[in-house]
């Protein structure tokens, strides 16, 4: 099954990903699927099918989630990952068959999504590997100062912490980096100095939505433009003297205005009598 109208934005955290899928969806009035927007599923799931979701959603004791090994971290997040592709793949299908378009903060790897949809429906979204690792406790999550509160309630803090940030190393390694900056997709790299705004554009045009609605301008302003020219032809026709008046009353009082105001030269100079014929009409029937 392809997608025709989903955008999806894939990518490291702390790229941006989130804002601008809010920003898309807003702009262009369309469905906003944002991080893990599969979760509405998760008590549904099988445990034997989903084992790395339902984990979590089973998991009676969180701080053993804190602390299990970088490695276990590790292969736990691979796992929710594929797993997560398999439900976004199933909502998408009736997504996909709505008027308006849908943005999806996504899971799915690069590689499916190839299969399912046109490049131009996906943008890469990347920052310095570092970044999530160093600020991932500076956000006002709920679920990151959840994380946070149960590693400073551990024996020790610092020695949890430093196990929770190896596994957050592992996930955001310079080699998924680098599988996401030459999956073949457009990449946009995080630039502090650029404004969100600026970021919006870029994203826009990367998917082809700020051509799409230069497109739809143009089109409104020739359209705009051609109904204009039309009303205008179409007043002049009403305006324009009918073809009876040449035999009308009119007309004969013209001729004899035209032969008193002629001059002999004039009438034997065929292009100065049809200025002054112009003339006088102008003056007599369009004033």
């Amino acid at each position: 099954m392809r997608f025709n109208n989903v955008f999806f934005i894939t990518g490291t955290a702390y790229a941006g990903k989130s804002t601008m899928l809010k920003l898309l969806a807003k702009k262009y009035n369309g469905i906003h699927c944002e991080e893990n927007y599969h979760d509405r599923l998760l008590p549904q799931l099988d445990k034997k099918d989903f084992p790395c979701l339902t984990y979590t959603r089973d998991l009676k004791d969180w701080h053993e989630f804190i602390r299990r090994s970088p490695e276990e971290y590790k292969a736990w997040y691979d796992g929710v990952t594929k797993e997560c592709e398999k439900l976004e793949l199933e909502i998408l299908k009736d997504v996909d068959n709505q008027e308006k378009p849908t943005f999806v903060d996504t899971n799915i790897s690069v590689e499916t999504l190839k299969e399912i949809t046109d490049p131009s429906h996906v943008l890469i979204m990347l920052a310095d590997p570092q970044i999530s690792v160093r600020r991932f406790f500076e956000r006002p999550d709920r679920e990151k100062q959840f994380l946070y509160r149960l590693i400073m309630e551990e024996p020790d803090p610092q020695k949890a912490m430093e196990n929770y940030r190896k596994g957050l190393e592992l996930i955001s390694s310079q080699e998924n980096y680098n599988h996401f900056l030459h999956s073949g997709f457009r990449v946009i790299l995080r630039d502090d100095n650029r404004t969100v705004e600026q970021t919006l554009a870029l994203v826009e045009d990367a998917f082809g939505l700020g051509i799409q609605k230069r497109q739809k301008n143009n089109a409104n302003i020739y359209n705009s433009s051609s109904r204009r020219k039309d009303a205008e032809m179409t007043q002049k026709k009403k305006t324009r003297p009918s073809a009876s008046l040449n035999e009308s009353p009119q007309r004969k009082k013209l001729i004899k205005k035209i032969h008193e105001r002629a001059y002999t030269d004039a009438k034997k100079n065929p292009k100065k009598f049809q200025k002054l014929f112009d003339e006088i009409w102008r003056q007599h029937f369009w004033g």
